[in-house]
């Protein structure tokens, strides 16, 4: 029953606040436990974890293995840095002050029980990221899976009670209603990686309660390949960046503008590409996934106008399968370039100006990523300084998502805020700022005024 579930949910989220306010998930030892604990349910399970990822859409094996050794990598990293991420941080303050024996620290506080809402096409990696860096600020966290992944939430569902008490990690499978009863209780933060259509509605839902958010979310992540360009690197890398998951992640490039001096020989090469990554016939290759359901097969098959492709194009809907597929020349108006294809399906277009299709791109929402193919950097320099994404990569695509360093998410319609190692840790960390204050020195500020020298006193904190 709907009452049954949301009283559950509530008793779930009241245990987990009810720890959180005793501060035992402050200390250092409760977070690498946790960390450990996750390490292990990865690493003693890690062929089940990879038997539900092909079952749920037939995930290849390097994209499988990927799923956990990412994970395993931020675990290692916040063990790691843990303690130096933790202690409080002295930070400058105006002179006058520092001189009169004054001090600023900043402290790094949990926020509280957090709620993590992952999507399907990475089920166990971008449900894991967030909740590491979670638990690693000190955080207990409620896990809520995609159900579009059946298989893999089910592991869940049995996992997580075996390595973890509830009070410290919980998880909650279901679907929509699952997750508007989760949006009613009051977090002390959610973290949300999916859609835009759905980051609005969990934006919504925090707004209540004045919940702060990380929304992670995608749109039409352009790609550029100027005439300077290696085009056998730009190839292979378009090539995987696009057709990994079957086009199925929200960094993947989204189209190609490619200059006209050198179109031809580029998509011949692209072609050249896809076959050397998963033959003649995609359909048996063992490293090409499938779509997560028919629908999406049916919704990116419709995005494919025969008369403009340039190879591939074949799907079947019941076998969830869309052959890898460029388009050319495609144009805004086509069906593929209304929307974010989330599929093997890749529109390329030809270009001039580069100033043009930069200022094009810079009318459209927001993306996740970008990605320049170029040696010339005056082009390069351009497309960073012009063009507002998320983040991305030069001569490279996807990778910079998996790198602790580079903090990771997107701006406007492809989401807010930022994670990934220490810009993880202090996105899901309330930032408290203290001034330590001499406890032997007198500021004549305060009333009555007349006949004191205000300034004087107050040059202290200039």
């Amino acid at each position: 029953m709907p009452g049954d579930e949301a009283n559950k949910f509530r008793t779930l989220f009241d245990a987990q606040k009810e720890h959180f306010l005793s501060d035992a998930t402050k200390s250092h030892d409760w977070r690498v436990d946790q960390l450990d604990r996750m390490e292990r349910m990865l690493t003693d399970n890690k062929d089940a974890w990879c038997a539900a990822l092909y079952q749920d859409f037939g995930k290849p094996p390097f994209e499988q293995l990927f799923e956990i050794t990412v994970p395993s990598g931020v675990i290692r990293y916040y063990r790691e840095n843990l303690k130096a991420l933790m202690a409080p941080r002295p930070t400058p303050i105006p002179p006058g002050l520092e001189a009169t024996g004054n001090r600023g620290v900043i402290y790094k506080e949990p926020y509280g029980v957090t709620l993590v809402i992952g999507p399907f096409n990475a089920p166990i990696l971008l449900l894991l990221d967030p909740a590491l860096a979670a638990l690693a600020a000190g955080n207990p966290v409620i896990l809520k899976p995609a159900n579009t992944t059946p298989a893999t939430a089910a592991l869940f569902a049995r996992l997580i009670p075996q390595y973890f008490a509830p009070e410290n990690v919980s998880v909650v499978t279901g679907g929509r209603e699952e997750i508007g009863q989760l949006l009613q209780l009051p977090f002390d933060f959610i973290f949300f990686t999916g859609s835009s259509a759905v980051g609005k509605v969990v934006m919504r839902a925090a707004a209540e309660n004045l919940t702060p958010v990380i929304l992670e979310l995608g749109g039409q992540n352009p790609t550029i390949v100027d005439a300077t360009a290696n085009l056998d690197i730009a190839a292979d890398r378009i090539a995987w960046g696009h057709n990994a998951i079957s086009g199925q992640w929200c960094i993947a490039p989204g189209y190609v503008y490619v200059h006209e001096n050198i179109t031809d020989v580029f998509i011949a090469k692209l072609k050249a590409s896809i076959v050397k990554m998963y033959g003649e016939d995609p359909s048996q290759s063992p490293d090409f996934a499938r779509m997560i359901s028919e629908h999406d097969a049916e919704r990116v098959a419709s995005y494919i106008l025969p008369e403009k492709v340039v190879h591939g194009g074949r799907y079947d809907i019941k076998a969830r399968y869309i052959e890898p597929t460029l388009l050319y020349p495609s144009t805004w108006d086509d069906p593929a370039l209304q929307q974010e294809v989330f599929g093997p399906v890749l529109p390329v277009m030809s270009y001039s100006d580069l100033k043009e299709i930069v200022g094009t791109m810079k009318r459209k929402p927001k993306p996740l990523a970008a990605y320049i193919f170029s040696k010339d950097q005056a082009v390069i320099d351009y497309v960073l300084g012009s063009l507002s994404f998320g983040g991305g990569c030069v001569n490279q695509t996807n990778l910079h998502c998996w790198i602790d360093s580079l903090p990771f998410g997107g701006v406007g319609n492809s989401g807010m805020g930022k994670y990934y190692g220490e810009a993880g840790f202090d996105a899901l960390s309330n930032t408290k700022a203290m001034l330590i204050g001499n406890p032997d020195l007198e500021l004549d500020v305060f009333p009555p005024y007349a006949g004191k020298d205000i300034a004087r006193n107050l040059s202290v904190f200039s």
